[in-house]
This record gives structure tokens, C-alpha cells and sequence, in this order.
């Protein structure tokens, strides 16, 4: 009898619905959120402790120069980026109030008119390559708070091809957010 070897067939990889459904019906533990980032599910803690302070006076900044019918908040929720076939849960956002109207687990990535992320070492690539990406062709303004380097950008006009402008300043410098926000964060207390 001569060996041959059989090819084992592979199943397809799941979709980004699937992927969706799974991250659902997750039951992650306390601490940590989910995210489909590069078409995998990445489960990643929150940020430690030190970061509340400035999540929270970016927060309230933000919320007080909101669009109308926005509001800006830290709370865990995933957005869904269906043409990228990518779902983040920002570490702060501002998004239109009606986009938690739904009873689905997933709000649609274009209620959001900002989004923040604050880097850790294990999230900080993602913030600055995938993500900027993904954003940069639909959210109107991406801060990214690099708690590393003690600096923040804001990234703003999206386009098919990424975001067209951007600045950055050091934390204790005013940065400029543009329209929908209009007025300069005060990064005295980061």
C-alpha cells in the first residue's frame, strides 16, 4: 500500500458578521473589552488607573463643546465599521445620542463625530496604524492621547484615503479641535 497524504480541508474563516456574533455573546472578564482588530478578535484590558483622570477632563471638555444631540463618554461599547470589517470600542467618544436607540450590541461607526484613544505599550500600534486608518475615512475627529511620548494629536478631515490634516502638542499645550468642536482642550492637567 503506498502513503499519500490527504489534504485537510479548512473551513472558511468566519465572516465579520460571525466575528460580530462571537464578540456578542462574549463573556469577557471584568477589566477587559473586546475588538475586532486585523479580523481578530483582540480581548485587551481597560486602561489602569492613572488614565481616568485625563479620560475624564477630556471627557467633560468634550461633552461641553459637543454637537448638538451628541454626547461624549467612556463607557464600553463597540462601533462597528462594516466596510473595513472592523469593530473598536474607543477608549472615548462623542456620537450621536440616537445611535443607542437600538437593541443590538454594536453601534454604527458613522453615529461618531470623535473618537479618543489613550495608548498603553500593548495598544498603542493598533491606535496609531490600524485604527487611524479605519477612522481616518469616516470619523470627523481622532485624538490619540500618547500617554508614552506625554503628547496628544488630533487628526481631522477624513477621506477615502485617511485623514488630510493633523497636529499635535505636548501635554500642558492647548490643542485646536476643529469643527463639529471648535475650541482648544486644555491639556494642563494630562
Amino acid at each position: 500500500m503506498i502513503e499519500r497524504a490527504t489534504p485537510i480541508e479548512q473551513a472558511a474563516p468566519p465572516t465579520f458578521e460571525t466575528l460580530l456574533r462571537t464578540v456578542a455573546e462574549m463573556n469577557t472578564p471584568d477589566g477587559f473589552k473586546a475588538e475586532l482588530i486585523r479580523g481578530k478578535i483582540i480581548v485587551s484590558p481597560f486602561s489602569t488607573l492613572r488614565y481616568l483622570r485625563r479620560m475624564r477632563a477630556l471627557r467633560e471638555q468634550l461633552q461641553a463643546h459637543a454637537p448638538e444631540g451628541h454626547i461624549a463618554e467612556i463607557a464600553p461599547f463597540l462601533f462597528r465599521f462594516s466596510a473595513a470589517e472592523r469593530a473598536y470600542g474607543p477608549d472615548l467618544f462623542v456620537a450621536d445620542e440616537s445611535a443607542f436607540d437600538g437593541e443590538g450590541r454594536h453601534a454604527d461607526g458613522a453615529a461618531l463625530s470623535l473618537v479618543g484613544e489613550f495608548t498603553s505599550v500593548s495598544t498603542r500600534d493598533a491606535d496609531w496604524t490600524e485604527k487611524l486608518d479605519v477612522y481616518g475615512r469616516l470619523v470627523p475627529v481622532y485624538l490619540v492621547v500618547d500617554m508614552q511620548d506625554s503628547e496628544i494629536t488630533c487628526f481631522w478631515e477624513p477621506s477615502p484615503h485617511g485623514y488630510r490634516s493633523r497636529t499635535t502638542v505636548s501635554f500642558g499645550e492647548a490643542l485646536h479641535v476643529p469643527e463639529p468642536f471648535g475650541f482648544a482642550i486644555d491639556t494642563t492637567g494630562f
